[in-house]
């Protein structure tokens, strides 16, 4: 459910009837799709609709008095509309957040004086004075529609959509667990980039995180955190309890420092403190908190941290965090991308079973590498998207691209997931030749015009877009 600020608009050498008969479609609209609205009262002027610069004040004020609550604006053209009131009433209320414009069909057989509405041409008029005042605007897939139609509803969803993301990735909160793995210059980003376009970054040191695990109890606590663990993935039944209990304490830890530090998102120095400190994987507890709606990076990647969320902003689904690694055979359209994991379930596509870090647990102990999340993720479509901050040049720029998970055969332990990316070899080297690093988050579905539209347009980055 979403609030949007919501105005409609007429000119006055056109029938203003269109305008009242628009402001009941559209409120029936966004509540029969579950959302809520700002618009001016009906009777504080002329069809409740917005015209001159008086009226465009009045609006600005109702929605400066809503502004915690409002998400995006809406814009219905009736007819022609008044551009001047539109811009005035978006400019002076000093909203940051996407519009949307919308223009109703014209009716061949209704276009004598008393029909017609010519919003196809006052479209054009509104977004060129929207330009003029720099304010970003979305567009519906149709230059015109009806209000009623299936299509404007899926327009509003995908609005919907967009808001959510760019909203949430303009005051979003980053946890950092730890610091990064030494050798892994790759996932080193600039704080000050990302706090200039309101994005924090928090740190908490992992061995706080330890300590709490420690220090945790209340056996009623720790039960409830082992049955959860229990449902949510298989864990071979010759396991020692100990074990599972370890993954428990990380679990209740971890949960309490993003809860404590209000993040959207976190990014966890996975290995190799935690290991050798405390004995167990941190992908478990990851994995669950990713299904929860709290996104989790491995190696202390706050940029991959980031990208998750906005992945999952986009879609509503959880977001997975993976390596672009291998090659498969000689289809050179697809490859391999892996982790060891910590993907959420929801984006595994089945329910996962509890292993060791096979790789790491060769240099770290096998006995101290146990809560890694194992299994094949399922077909599907996918997007693919890596956010990267670009310090040299003083920028943050992303690439995104639409793909599909594969239901083909891959020997392998960990979290295999077979990827097909139309013309795969060239996205290879763009992140080569721009020196993007091997991590990349992935989400089932595809919104990556979502996430471009967002990047670019609202939030001003560049952007690679894969086709």
């Amino acid at each position: 459910m979403s609030v949007f600020g919501v105005i409609v608009s007429t000119r006055g050498f056109f029938p203003g009837w269109l305008a009242q008969e628009a402001r009941k479609q559209i409120t029936r609209k966004l509540e029969s799709l579950g959302h809520e609205y700002v618009i001016v009262d009906e009777n504080s002027m002329p069809y409740g609709a917005v015209q001159t610069y008086e009226q465009a004040k009045a609006c600005a004020e109702l929605f400066q008095e809503n502004r915690d609550r409002i998400e995006g604006i809406i814009v219905i053209l009736p007819n022609f509309g008044d551009e001047i009131g539109v811009v005035n009433a978006i400019y002076e209320s000093k909203l940051n957040v996407p519009v949307l414009i919308q223009a109703c069909d014209d009716d061949l057989e209704l276009l004598d004086v008393d029909h017609r509405r010519d919003a196809f041409c006052g479209k054009l008029s509104v977004c060129n004075n929207l330009r003029q005042y720099g304010i970003p605007f979305t567009l519906t897939k149709l230059h015109t529609c009806s209000i009623e139609s299936d299509e404007f509803t899926e327009d509003i969803k995908r609005f919907e959509k967009l808001c959510n993301t760019v909203n949430n990735l303009r005051k979003a909160r980053i946890l950092a667990v730890g610091t990064r793995p030494g050798p892994f210059q790759t996932v080193r980003f600039s704080e000050k980039l990302l706090q200039k376009y309101g994005i924090s970054v928090l740190v908490e040191d992992i061995g706080n995180v330890i300590s709490r695990a420690n220090e945790i109890n209340d056996p009623t606590e720790l039960e409830k955190a082992i049955l959860e663990i229990r449902e949510y993935a298989n864990v071979p039944e010759d396991t020692p309890m100990e074990k599972v209990e370890k993954l428990a304490r990380f679990k209740i830890a971890l949960e309490e420092a993003v809860n404590n530090y209000d993040a959207d998102c976190a990014a966890v120095q996975c290995w190799n403190v935690l290991q050798n400190q405390f004995g167990c994987a941190a992908c478990l507890a990851m994995s669950m908190l990713g299904d929860k709606g709290v996104p989790h990076a491995c190696e202390m990647d706050v940029m991959g941290a980031l990208t998750m969320y906005a992945l999952s902003s986009a879609s509503g689904a959880a977001a997975g965090y993976l390596d672009w690694n291998n090659n498969y055979g000689n289809d050179r359209n697809t490859c391999i991308n892996f982790h060891c994991s910590n993907y959420p379930a929801s984006f595994m596509g089945c329910k996962p079973s509890v292993g060791v870090l096979d790789i790491l647990g060769t240099q770290l102990g096998y006995e101290n590498c146990f809560g890694a999340c194992v299994g094949k993720v399922e077909p599907g479509p996918m997007t693919f998207c890596k956010i990267s901050t670009d310090d040299v040049n003083g920028k943050i720029r992303a690439y995104v691209g639409e793909g599909e998970f594969l239901d083909k055969e891959v020997n392998t332990f960990g979290g295999p997931a077979v990827c097909s990316v139309p013309n795969l070899q060239e996205l290879m080297h763009v992140l080569c030749e721009e020196g993007y690093e091997h991590h990349v988050s992935m989400v089932r579905g595809h919104v990556a015009d979502i996430i471009e539209e967002a990047l670019t347009k609202y939030l001003g980055w560049e952007v690679y877009r894969h086709r």
